[in-house]
């Protein structure tokens, strides 16, 4: 087997377009996605995949319907006690990237539920960016540094101030729904990734796929800046 990823990130796009196209209601194509996410997620670990990171909530999805945020927010909840027993049986640990800023006190309670029970966990690291956003990420990292007294800032600095600094640059970015943005995703990370666009609604997502995605990064030449 060729080279693996590192860390693959995904943007999770089409749970609504899905629900549409199935004659479904909007909320049914995010708990669909949220079912797929684990699957995929668990199968790229089994591949070999040390971090893998997805796009599950930005700060910008409060500009949804009351109904539909509140939704997302009961299913953080409703997925924290499906499936959190199963990444911690497969040693997965979770980190929840974002602000806590408007999160409700049953979903700061899943947040600290999840990364306790998982923190002492190393067959793999799930980044989950729920009320995240790339712009945020790096006003938080610059306004940590000026509180703790920095007068001068590098790059350094600043990935060392991010959100959960251990979780590494993406090598992979895969956005799916045919979509061909990034839409703020770990904007300092994304750096020098391999960006990858399919045109799959991601509830109709697939190891098949996933697996066609790890052979192109295999296929293709990384230069860095070199």
């Amino acid at each position: 087997m060729g080279a693996v990823p590192k860390h693959i990130g995904l943007i999770l796009d089409g749970n609504r377009r899905w629900a549409k196209a199935q004659g479904k209601k909007t909320l049914d194509g995010h708990r669909q996605g949220a079912e797929v996410f684990k699957t995929i997620s668990l199968g790229l670990f089994e591949r070999g995949v040390e971090f893998v990171s997805g796009y599950v909530f930005s700060t910008e999805n409060w500009k949804r319907t009351e109904e539909e945020v509140d939704y997302l927010m009961k299913l953080l909840v409703r997925a924290v006690e499906l499936h959190l027993d199963e990444y911690h049986q497969n040693n997965i640990k979770i980190l929840m990237l974002g602000s806590r800023d408007g999160l409700n006190k049953a979903v700061l309670k899943s947040i600290e539920k999840t990364e306790s029970k998982t923190a002492d966990n190393t067959g793999g690291t799930l980044a989950i960016c729920f009320n995240y956003g790339g712009r945020q990420e790096l006003v938080d990292a610059v306004n940590t540094m000026i509180e703790q007294g920095s007068k001068k800032i590098s790059e350094q600095d600043i990935s060392e101030h991010l959100y959960y600094p251990e979780v590494p640059d993406v090598d992979l970015l895969i956005r799916t729904s045919g979509e061909h943005r990034i839409s703020g995703y770990m904007l300092w990370r994304v750096s020098y990734a391999e960006l990858l666009f399919l045109d799959k609604l991601w509830p109709d997502v697939t190891m098949d796929d996933m697996n066609k995605a790890l052979a192109e990064y295999e296929s293709r030449e990384r230069r860095l800046g070199t």
